[in-house]
């Protein structure tokens, strides 16, 4: 078996994210790079890791419900007319080669392949880290994915197969299980967040005598937010919220940043966030 891959990204003289491939996750979470732990700078854990409730939420990683009928999500497959079901389809994200790596960036090149070991997928994938202040820092995630063979890439999820508002796939975060309080909030709607297409949205939250946090998500696409902060707090950019096919030859590009701050939510930590994507080079 391949040996693990692990980079550490630093802000301030400190680790604030743990980048991550291991192989020998079970077939059944997906297997795929994740990012965890992920601290603020204070060291205040926001991000959650094969948590009871959803055991193939990686903390923060890129996944998809279906590409090509394989599932690179993890968990059960939403099948139209039968629900949920447990099927043997799981792919898997390897590890290919390191095309980058320092304190502050990794660029990470990646094969996709279904159960058989065939390569479905090759992803370009870098992750950026900048510190905005004293107690706010930035992680810039982007990625490419290109068919391996030249055909056309089908990306399915459980919304387009008629589970209303289950449009996940993406860069999805996960936040840290049994929070005491947690709060979603976008730019232009105060109430639910999900399925709007809010320039950004905010992701707060702390554990009982915990350490307050704040998540701000702004995504370059204008994809509808995945938002949950009841059953459990996570956001994904849902690039899957409606079926989507990738042409033969062509390409999927997605960018996003995220502002990782210490404290609840204020309007400074937002004009941080805005200040801070107005600065990164187009």
């Amino acid at each position: 078996m391949p040996k693990a891959q692990a980079h550490e990204l630093r802000c301030a003289g400190r680790v604030v994210a743990r980048y991550v491939w291991d192989p020998r996750l079970p077939a059944t979470v997906s297997p795929r790079p994740y990012l965890h732990p992920v601290t603020t700078l204070g060291g205040t854990t926001v991000t959650g890791f094969m948590p009871d409730d959803h055991v193939h939420h990686l903390g923060a990683s890129i996944a998809l419900p279906i590409v090509n009928d394989v599932n690179f999500w993890g968990g059960s497959t939403y099948v139209t007319g039968h629900g949920s079901i447990r099927l043997d389809n799981h792919g898997r994200q390897d590890h290919h080669r390191w095309l980058h790596r320092d304190d502050d960036r990794a660029e990470h090149e990646l094969h996709w392949a279904g159960r058989d070991g065939v390569t479905l997928v090759r992803e370009r994938r870098a992750l950026t880290a900048r510190q905005l202040t004293h107690d706010a820092w930035m992680l810039r995630v982007d990625f490419t994915l290109t068919s391996a063979d030249g055909t056309a890439l089908e990306i399915d999820s459980p919304a387009a197969r008629g589970r209303e508002g289950a449009g996940y796939g993406g860069f999805f975060w996960r936040a840290p299980a049994g929070l005491d309080r947690v709060h979603a909030f976008g730019r232009d709607t105060n109430g639910d967040v999900h399925g709007s297409r809010d320039p950004w949205v905010a992701l707060s939250g702390h554990h009982r005598g915990g350490a307050p946090w704040t998540l701000i998500f702004l995504a370059d696409e204008k994809d509808p937010w995945f938002v949950r902060s009841t059953d459990y707090a996570g956001v994904c950019s849902a690039i899957a919220w409606k079926r989507l096919t990738v042409a033969p030859g062509g390409t999927l590009t997605r960018g996003l940043t995220v502002v990782i701050a210490d404290g609840p939510p204020s309007s400074a930590i937002t004009d941080t966030a805005m200040a801070a994507v107005r600065e990164e080079p187009a």
